[in-house]
């Protein structure tokens, strides 16, 4: 499923986890998930690990191997595969191993 979407604000919560992403608001039919994707920004392609967030009505696109501060204008999301169900964590340190393990998933799809 391929989905087009102007870049809006979050909350900064991945951010400081050190996982910044691009957020779009959550199209119809795509459930809520952690997902392997691809995201089309500003000319390039790149790996993404993507979460569908239904409570907030957003899909958030982390993006493999990029930097930059800028987060404006309109992505291209590609979701590819499910990885897993969203799920709740203790703490910020269970949040941040279970992503690393999503970016590992991700990148050898």
């Amino acid at each position: 499923m391929k989905v087009v979407g102007e870049i809006i604000g979050g909350e900064g919560r991945a951010t400081r986890l050190g996982f910044p992403t691009f957020n779009i608001k959550l199209p119809e039919g795509v459930k809520a998930g952690v997902y392997a994707g691809k995201v089309w920004y500003v000319g390039g392609k790149y790996l993404a690990v993507i979460f569908a967030d239904e409570r907030r009505g957003i899909l958030e696109s982390h993006l493999l191997d990029f930097n930059t501060e800028k987060r404006e204008g309109e992505i291209e999301v590609e979701i590819l595969q499910k990885i897993r169900e969203p799920k709740n964590f203790l703490n910020d340190t269970a949040l941040i191993k279970q992503i690393e393990k999503d970016v590992e998933a991700t990148r050898n799809i």
